[in-house]
């Protein structure tokens, strides 16, 4: 049985964290060290973009199998600078392992913020050793570690679970996370930013990675806020095991403990989008392949028509069908099923590739469901068994704002 409870990262058995202000933004927390008691297997998916910021060259290049500890700063990416920039980055992971007393190479290093600009080390070097000397477990240690990795967030991103193995083991899962803007993860094992750290004290083996790479193309890949990928995205499962009992690679709680931990954490990523004022979850079903059904849903919510149409509560579902036909999914529109959901209502815009209302009446109607915090756009495309889901949100004038004065 999985159930959501109240927590972050130090919410399952050995794991600590803290977040400080080390300087280098000017008042709020910027630098945060997750640490687990005993060596933890990593599971890590990383960025597609080519190009890759400093400390995801170095994890990968590394490509450690188990990890004690992961630094991460916010406020300066540490992308885009070069053989300085390496050297900085492996200067915290060296920084962090003095200060923890572990080798270098049991420590994962990210960085978010401003691309293009040298790190401040003197800083960064007195807030690991500050985050170093403060770490401790509970929701104050959560909340801490949760604002210093945050830049243009608005909220903190965590969440917790417990599941109960087939072997009577209780294990805990606990995440945190930051995204608002540049978020387009396409994140892959072996291979403004989404970052983040789950924990658990459940057992698991290095044959994990397959399902790791599942969950995340359901979850958080699964997440646009502006169709950007950036130089940074990482996600990192740290598993220590001190839960005790049998490997939980194939148990079927684990996996739904973890999977709804992800998507809520994806969920919450969307809906802080820069800007955003509404949430906007794309459900493609009937689809031919897993693949097909990814890319529609992608197309839709990647769409700056179909993003400003919710903006403005505009029943214009002809932009959604637009998206849907670039996405270079198979469907046959004759056979294209369109519902639209907000709050209670749930409104059917197109049956058999026609529309099913035409008066104004109904269109109010439409435009009222649109008017919520949450809309849902349901496409079954009746042509196949696959389904997929995905998460974003609208396209606003805050959103340019923010990004039109970022760096200034």
């Amino acid at each position: 049985m999985v159930e959501i409870i109240e927590g972050g990262v130090t919410m399952p058995q050995g794991f600590l964290a803290a977040g400080v202000h080390s300087g280098v933004k000017y008042r709020s927390m910027d630098l945060g060290i997750v640490y687990s008691e005993v060596p933890a297997d990593a599971f890590v998916g990383y960025t597609s973009n080519k190009v890759k910021s400093a400390p995801v060259q170095i994890m990968m290049k590394e490509n450690s199998p188990k990890l004690s500890a992961v630094v991460i700063n916010s406020g300066n990416a540490n992308a885009l600078t070069g053989r300085r920039g390496m050297e900085d980055a492996m200067t915290m992971k060296e920084t962090a392992a003095a200060e923890l007393s572990l080798d270098p190479k049991e420590v994962g290093v990210m960085s978010t913020g401003l691309i293009g600009r040298f790190m401040d080390m003197h800083k960064v070097k007195y807030g690991i050793s500050k985050a170093a000397g403060s770490l401790s477990r509970g929701r104050d240690a959560d909340a801490s570690f949760a604002e210093a990795i945050m830049t243009t967030d608005t909220i903190k991103k965590e969440c917790a679970a417990s599941a109960r193995l087939k072997d009577g083991t209780l294990v805990h899962i606990g995440a945190i996370s930051k995204g608002s803007g540049m978020i387009a993860p396409h994140m892959k094992v072996l291979h403004g930013t989404t970052l983040s750290v789950i924990t658990t004290d459940a057992k698991l083996s290095p044959a994990f990675r397959e399902t790791w790479q599942e969950i995340l193309d359901d979850s958080m890949n699964m997440v646009s806020v502006d169709s950007d990928q950036s130089t940074n995205d990482t996600c990192i499962l740290m598993a220590n095991a001190l839960s005790g009992g049998q490997c939980a690679d194939r148990d079927p709680e684990f996996r739904a403990a973890l999977t709804d931990v992800m998507t809520r954490i994806a969920r919450a990523i969307a809906l802080d989008g820069e800007g955003a004022t509404k949430l906007i979850e794309v459900q493609v079903l009937g689809a031919e392949t897993k693949d097909d059904a990814r890319k529609a849903v992608h197309s839709i919510i990647n769409s700056p028509l179909v993003k400003s149409a919710i903006f403005g509560s505009d029943p214009n579902y002809g932009r959604i069908m637009m998206a849907l036909g670039n996405s270079g999914c198979s469907f046959n529109l004759e056979d294209v099923r369109l519902t639209i959901k907000g709050g209670d209502m749930e409104v059917p815009i197109l049956d058999s590739g026609a529309p099913v209302f035409q008066e104004e009446r109904s269109v109010e109607v439409v435009r009222m469901a649109m008017d919520n915090k949450e809309v849902t756009i349901i496409v079954d495309l009746a042509i196949g068994e696959e389904t997929a889901v995905g998460w974003g949100c609208d396209l606003t004038y805050d959103y340019v704002r923010i990004n039109a004065e970022y760096a200034t």
